[in-house]
């Protein structure tokens, strides 16, 4: 039982605020970045789907929690219930229903006008948001940091050189 303790972090309100906190913080840097250059998604809705995220994963621990505690009170009381007991794995059931959930979203992002297709960054981006927004209610602080930092570099300086790179050959 000791593995399960140490793979699910206890939430408690400190937990909560300091994964919500960092969901702002750093997707709200994301959402800046299209605000700033006028796209369909900006600031405001890159936070509700990272925030959403993060609360779903924030329940789904809590859960997780609820779940480790009964195993343990059971375990002590009545061993023997522990044999036939099913424990589902909310886990994977919640994420893949808010990435799931996200790539519908993402597709009102993406416009296809005269053959030309736009939105597809900031679909990603909400999408790099949710899961952002996962990362953090799972308590992987530093996964979370750096995946916005390297969303912000790409976004940033990588597509600079690309639009750059392209204008000089035109």
């Amino acid at each position: 039982m000791t593995v399960i303790l140490a793979m699910n972090p206890e939430v408690n309100l400190s937990y909560i605020l300091q994964s919500l906190g960092l969901t702002i913080l750093f997707v709200g840097l994301i959402g800046f970045e299209r605000q700033r250059r006028n796209k369909i998604a900006g600031l405001t809705t890159h936070l509700l789907v990272a925030i959403g995220a993060a609360g779903l994963t924030i329940a789904q621990q809590m859960m997780i929690q609820d779940t480790i505690m009964f195993i343990e009170e059971t375990m002590h009381s009545n061993p023997e219930l522990l044999e036939h007991m099913d424990i589902p794995l909310q886990r994977q059931r919640i994420v893949a229903q808010i990435v799931s959930g996200i790539g519908f979203l993402g597709t009102g992002a993406i416009l296809k006008t005269n053959g030309y297709i736009s939105g597809l960054t900031t679909a990603s981006t909400l999408w790099i948001s949710a899961i952002i927004g996962i990362i953090f209610g799972y308590g992987m602080y530093i996964l979370g940091i750096a995946l916005s930092l390297m969303t912000l570099f790409v976004l940033t300086i990588i597509k600079n050189v690309i639009r750059h790179n392209v204008d000089e050959y035109h």
